[in-house]
């Protein structure tokens, strides 16, 4: 029987979310991965961006390990006087690989924030209000890792919509098998389905 290990437990569920979204990515134009492609503008590039940023704040600045120190924050960053959204989206002039650059130097900051702290660490995170301000590293690890799973999962979306890919991870679909005709007949039946049901 193996003992139990929490702290390895959220770290390996975190780290799949990670690898998602940027896998996403691949095999993609510029313009592709900047594609808004909701009526709010939800972009591939622009959830990788969101996460970094999740990241670096709630396990740096968080617990008072801030990675913006040798160099100034971004002009996105919640520190800055952005504008809304900032965070969602990248420019002409931020390059992909930048952004992705980012993200995984976030991961190996957080990561060495959960290596270093335990569970039960305490840590304020800035931008709540001041009541609720406290929380555990817990906490934080359990907030991120749904919200960045969420979050590849809205970039699973936008890549089906980009081009019909599909997939939890690269080695796995998840997926029924099925060619094409067999997906087209699998949506038109929804579609039937639910005209029924707003009908009946």
């Amino acid at each position: 029987m193996t003992e139990p290990n929490p702290k390895a437990d959220l770290l390996r569920y975190l780290q799949d979310a990670r690898d998602a979204l940027l896998w996403k990515l691949e095999g993609l134009s510029e313009y592709d991965v900047r594609r808004p492609l909701t009526p709010t503008g939800t972009n591939l590039l622009g959830l990788v961006k969101h996460v970094a940023g999740v990241e670096l704040g709630y396990f740096g600045d968080t617990f008072g390990r801030p990675y913006f120190v040798e160099e100034p924050p971004p002009s996105w960053w919640y520190t800055e006087d952005a504008e809304p959204n900032a965070d969602m989206w990248a420019t002409a002039d931020e390059p992909r690989e930048q952004i992705a650059g980012l993200y995984r130097t976030a991961w190996e900051h957080s990561n060495r924030t959960i290596e270093t702290l335990a569970l039960d660490a305490t840590g304020h995170v800035p931008w709540w209000p001041e009541e609720r301000r406290e929380v555990t590293l817990h906490h934080i690890l359990v907030r991120v890792i749904a919200d960045t799973h969420r979050h590849a999962g809205h970039a699973d979306i936008v890549r089906e919509l980009i081009d019909g890919s599909v997939g939890l991870t690269k080695s796995t679909d998840s997926t029924p098998e099925g060619d094409q005709d067999w997906w087209e007949n699998h949506r038109r039946r929804l579609e039937r389905v639910a005209r029924e049901a707003d009908d009946s």
